[in-house]
């Protein structure tokens, strides 16, 4: 039992940690702001740690009832199909009804797949199943972001982004140690029913959240076509990013259990994941509250220039040792990459279309995932795992390069946001500085200005 239990003792002193560090701003909130984020973050924990303890137990479930590795990977690559075909619906959901319905059906969802995993093992229904559970992410993700920035202080939106998205690996680090655990030592069924278990309490839990009064948001046309969003040079070279860093993502999610075991290393894959969320739960510690100072672009390309690092560290890795430095330059890339990603796009973007712009941004992250599983899975049969994680450092570096020079208009508008030399263009939002001594502390309660709606251009 030392492996589970050591897992949620680490997750109880990164708890108490985060406390401790980010209790100021929290309690600069209204009592109304700290109650909802206080839930969110209950509720968001319980999420991660559902979803990510099927992380090291799904691929070896698919490959013992006789799936190829091809097979792996397209039943994993399902899981885009639910994020990519609902993302639309549900951003528009969240902006034009309801951020908590949108948050009740990730939930919904989180408890109910792990069920139809344990019903049949047939390949073709497993991965039924595996694109039902990207319904989760798809709306979870895009209610609680949106939900915590709707709470949060525009001047302080990074650093609470930074706190709150912690429950991404804490969850990340209880998640697999103790799915990884109970696969091992009592089968799948039970590793399924405790994944369903967290989501249960979970939705139990998000049904407390209050929204804020939508009548202050303002309004944008919410007829037009959702893609058309991409004519907006704001969010499409994001969209692009992202798509990049899902494809490097889906081939690490996919197939690192795989190529742990390939390589012989006596090594539980839950413990690569562990590995990941301490190292991610260090950097939101610090970069969301920098990233208020100095501006997302300079901490946006080092998340992007580490996970390039990772899948370069995943092609020669041959040791335990080795394994878990990938596992924390993971932790680091990704870690920092997600919270200030969501942190711009909320600079660029009012409330009343905050949804459907982060479920954009996010649907290019869906498809590279969901591209990854079958295309490089496919490689893997010819070449072996290092071959594929080569690739995925590739598309990595690509991504980086897409930022520095993409990102803020021209070349060199962008390359000098991302180095953190110029402030983003295309920002509404007030509170980020690039004065290296710092902005000055505004009051965490006076209202922010509404920023400018969103221009979608012609093209699409």
């Amino acid at each position: 039992m030392a492996l589970p239990q050591g897992a949620v003792l680490g997750a109880r002193f990164e708890f108490h940690f985060a406390q401790g560090v980010g209790v100021r701003v929290f309690e600069q909130l209204q009592p109304a702001q700290r109650r909802n984020l206080g839930i969110l973050f209950v509720a968001g924990l319980l999420f991660w740690a559902s979803l990510s303890s099927l992380l090291p137990t799904l691929p070896l479930y698919v490959r013992d009832a006789g799936g190829t590795s091809q097979q792996v990977g397209l039943v994993m690559g399902a899981f885009s199909i639910g994020l990519l075909a609902f993302r639309p619906w549900l951003g528009r959901l969240a902006d034009g009804h309801s951020r908590q319905i949108v948050l009740l059906i990730g939930m919904g969802v989180v408890g109910m797949a792990p069920i139809g995993y344990w019903l049949s093992d047939w390949i073709p229904w497993v991965a039924l199943v595996r694109a039902f559970h990207g319904v989760s992410i798809a709306a979870f993700a895009t209610a609680y972001v949106t939900l915590v920035v709707d709470f949060a202080p525009e001047e302080k939106r990074g650093e609470i982004l930074g706190y709150m998205s912690l429950v991404n690996p804490i969850g990340a680090a209880i998640g697999p140690a103790l799915g990884g655990f109970l696969q091992e030592f009592a089968g799948y069924g039970p590793a399924f029913l405790f994944s369903a278990l967290l989501g249960l309490v979970g939705f139990l839990c998000t049904q407390l959240v209050r929204e804020q009064r939508r009548e202050h948001w303002g309004s944008l046309p919410m007829n037009g076509d959702f893609w058309s969003l991409l004519g907006s040079p704001k969010v499409r070279s994001l969209t692009w990013v992202m798509f990049l860093v899902g494809l490097a993502f889906g081939t690490q999610t996919t197939f690192v259990a795989l190529l742990i075991q390939e390589v012989g290393v006596p090594l539980n894959p839950g413990l690569f994941y562990a590995a990941v969320a301490f190292a991610s739960f260090g950097v939101r510690l610090l970069t969301g509250r920098a990233s208020d100072r100095y501006g997302r672009g300079p901490f946006i390309s080092f998340s992007l220039a580490t996970y390039a690092l990772a899948m370069g560290l995943l092609i020669v890795a041959n040791s335990t040792g080795a394994f878990l430095a990938a596992g924390i330059a993971v932790g680091c890339g990704f870690g920092t990459l997600i919270p200030l990603i969501s942190a711009l796009v909320a600079d660029r973007s009012e409330p009343a279309e905050r949804g459907r712009l982060f479920s954009l941004v996010m649907c290019g992250f869906d498809l590279g995932i969901g591209l990854a599983g079958p295309l490089l899975g496919t490689l893997a049969a010819g070449s072996g795992y290092r071959a594929m994680f080569g690739y995925a450092a590739l598309l990595s570096l690509a991504s980086l390069g897409s930022f520095l020079f993409f990102s803020n208009g021209q070349p060199g508008d962008s390359l000098r946001f991302a180095l953190g030399l110029a402030p983003d263009s295309s920002s509404t939002h007030l509170g980020v500085s690039h004065n290296r001594l710092g902005p000055q502390e505004p009051d965490l309660l006076e209202p922010p200005d509404r920023p400018a709606p969103l221009e979608t251009g012609s093209r699409s």
